[in-house]
């Protein structure tokens, strides 16, 4: 008998120190240049696009940062999606009731 599948919200902060930010903007341009991206239906350009993820380290990394391989490795989980972002901040808790 198979178990009816369960979906789980899985809540993590992740602190990073970013050595070279050049290359991390510079993975997260190439990406971006590699993806199949009709910029016909989109706001911006290819060009403006990239020079916005060059003007801002926080896209760049949370542009290249894969969160699907944090399940990898385990059994009976299969990673769906997600949100990822970053902030050049302290860190805060979002668990915490706003007073």
């Amino acid at each position: 008998m198979t178990e009816k599948p369960v979906t789980m919200q899985v809540y993590c902060r992740v602190e990073v120190i970013v050595t070279d930010p050049a290359a991390v903007s510079a993975l997260a341009v190439r990406e971006l240049r590699a993806a199949d991206i009709d910029w016909s239906t989109e706001e911006d350009d290819l060009e403006t696009a990239v020079e916005e993820l060059r003007a801002d380290l926080a896209s760049s990394l949370a542009g290249v940062v894969d969160i699907s391989g944090l399940v990898d490795g385990i059994p009976g989980v299969e990673f769906r999606g997600g949100l990822c972002w970053a902030e050049q901040a302290p860190a805060r808790d979002p668990f915490q009731a706003a007073g």
